[in-house]
């Protein structure tokens, strides 16, 4: 071969590469044999030098004075040794990629997937207190985007700039249920002009007070999913760690100290090549710095909500419940088979966020022998016997009692009033704005209270029980309190008098009134006073029922 082939042969390398490098810096797949991406990127390459082998033979087929219409297949029958032997490896590594995928299928190993997820049997009533209103998240996904976008909107100095992403990640913020978002850049030219000193705050929204704060950052988030070059923080994983094979989804998150991470759980395949997906390792990259930290899953901080996504929690439980009797059984007789509903909420629960979804059976009725708990940590499931309706149609029971009105339910969450399983869903009008709260009960679920009020709307389906002899009183009465009086004000509401108190190292308001007589007696006292009263908790105010000695 001449210099002039060697040096054109050097130039077809050398493109080869870039444009490998290129693919990779693109695409950014895992080296690693369980992952999907990697085996594209081989067959890719194999066939890439077959077609420069046919290419090579095709160049010299025609200065050979081959006719045109048959050069090219004259080309593929006169490849070399090096063609065919590419050939033969691509068609074993297709085969062997295909054969690993049905092995790792649920066809062949039903009964390794039924056992994916351990799930505890457990009585609603001992895991599932009663409602405390101060960890009810009363917003869903939506609700929280529109009072973050409406946050955004009067940030004077940022949004022209920047925008509110749409991660709104649920998790428990210093003993409070609350959605954290960072921003993003708001256009390409926006993060060339903004890149240097990063995305400079985060939206925090308060789930059970509606509270959205903009934090504002010492130092901005120079690693998030708006980056484009090295710092996109998928690309930044890649290059950290190459072999890991990171989940779809990745959480973003706040430590106590209100510092952002990205929570990143690592993919672990426990059956065959490519089946039984869960999660063995997470890292966590802090998202200012970039400083990443490897930790084994059950090694990961107590802080940390967010490892295992509700879609993969959800689709283990499936597999426990459908696979139960074997594959051919989830298709046919399908006896014992159990799914989950067609929706999914969040629960706080012992410092932790639990995905909550009914259980109903595979048949497609309208009620359900029970529900699950999902720990999105540490897996944990737990599973209680509860019948009932499923969530589908207590939201239908719902919005029948406004259909005057025309509003939608969101998908509800799982409560405990009275011992009695109770939903509890927002009411939201064409807009996406919540207008009214329902209650439903899970086992009769023709029992349907509504309140413009979380407070009211309980206070209607307490009495709804009473009056169906299932409580004689509220199910939060009993709880009294002694203390100084800090504050005692007047307010008419609904041309009826009531006091407000505050009591000295107490957070809580206390609402008296004075329609009830027995509450006349307030009038007797001010502030700097001690009282000891009952009251039944609320959310945000809690009503008085007696004044104590």
């Amino acid at each position: 071969m001449n210099k002039k082939g060697i040096f054109r042969n050097i130039i077809i390398a050398a493109a080869a590469v870039i444009a490998l490098c290129v693919y990779y810096y693109v695409t950014i797949p895992a080296v690693n044999i369980h992952s999907a991406g990697t085996w594209g990127v081989i067959l890719l390459l194999v066939a890439a030098l077959m077609l420069l082998s046919v290419a090579k033979q095709f160049k010299s087929n025609r200065q050979s004075g081959v006719d045109g219409i048959n050069i090219f297949r004259f080309s593929i029958r006169e490849s070399n040794l090096v063609f065919k032997l590419l050939g033969i490896l691509f068609i074993a590594l297709l085969v062997f990629y295909v054969v690993g995928s049905l092995l790792s299928s649920p066809f062949f190993n039903a009964a390794k997937y039924q056992k994916l997820l351990t799930i505890e049997e457990r009585e609603f009533t001992d895991d599932i207190k009663e409602v405390d209103y101060k960890t009810i998240p009363l917003l869903d996904k939506d609700s929280a985007s529109l009072l973050g976008n409406r946050k955004m909107g009067s940030m004077v100095d940022m949004v022209s700039q920047f925008e509110v992403s749409g991660d709104y990640s649920q998790i428990n913020y210093r003993g409070k249920p609350v959605r954290v978002t960072p921003l993003t850049y708001a256009s390409p030219i926006k993060w060339l002009t903004n890149q240097k000193n990063g995305i400079p705050a985060y939206i925090l929204i308060d789930m059970t007070t509606q509270n959205t704060e903009c934090v504002k950052l010492d130092k901005g988030i120079r690693y998030s999913k708006g980056e484009y070059l090295n710092r996109n923080i998928y690309r930044h994983l890649r290059f950290k760690f190459p072999t890991y094979i990171f989940d779809e989804q990745i959480f973003f998150e706040i430590d106590e100290e209100g510092t952002p991470f990205w929570v990143c759980p690592v993919k672990k395949f426990n059956i065959g090549l490519f089946g039984g997906q869960t999660i063995g390792r997470v890292v966590l990259c802090n998202a200012q710095t970039g400083e990443c930290v490897d930790y084994a899953v059950e090694d990961v901080p107590s802080w940390v909500d967010k490892v295992y996504s509700a879609d993969l929690l959800i689709n283990l439980y499936d597999y426990s419940g459908i696979l139960k009797h074997g594959f051919w059984n989830s298709l046919l007789g399908q006896k014992d088979c159990l799914q989950s509903t067609n929706g999914y909420n969040y629960i706080a629960l012992e410092d932790d966020v639990w995905v909550y979804t009914g259980i109903t059976s595979v048949s497609g009725d309208q009620s359900n022998v029970g529900f699950v708990l999902m720990n999105q940590r540490t897996m944990e499931t737990r599973s209680y016997k509860v019948e009932g309706a499923i969530e589908d149609s207590a939201m239908s029971s719902a919005e029948g009692q406004v259909q005057n009105l025309g509003y939608r339910a969101t998908f509800p969450l799982l409560l405990n009033i009275a011992d009695e399983p109770t939903y509890f869903m927002a009411l939201k009008d064409g807009a996406g704005l919540v207008k009214k709260y329902a209650m439903v009960n899970v086992q009769k679920y023709q029992w349907v209270a509504i309140g413009d009020t979380v407070q009211e709307c309980e206070k209607n389906y307490t009495a709804l029980l009473s009056t169906n002899g299932i409580v004689s009183a509220s199910p939060n009465a009993g709880k009294s309190v002694t203390g100084k009086i800090e504050s005692i004000s007047p307010v008419v509401l609904e041309g009826n008098t009531h006091y407000y108190i505050c009591l000295e190292r107490q957070e809580d308001i206390f609402d008296v009134d004075m329609s009830m007589e027995s509450l006349i007696r307030i009038i007797k006292f001010k502030e700097g006073d001690t009282i000891t009263f009952s009251y039944t908790e609320g959310y945000g105010l809690n009503e008085v029922i007696d004044i104590l000695p």
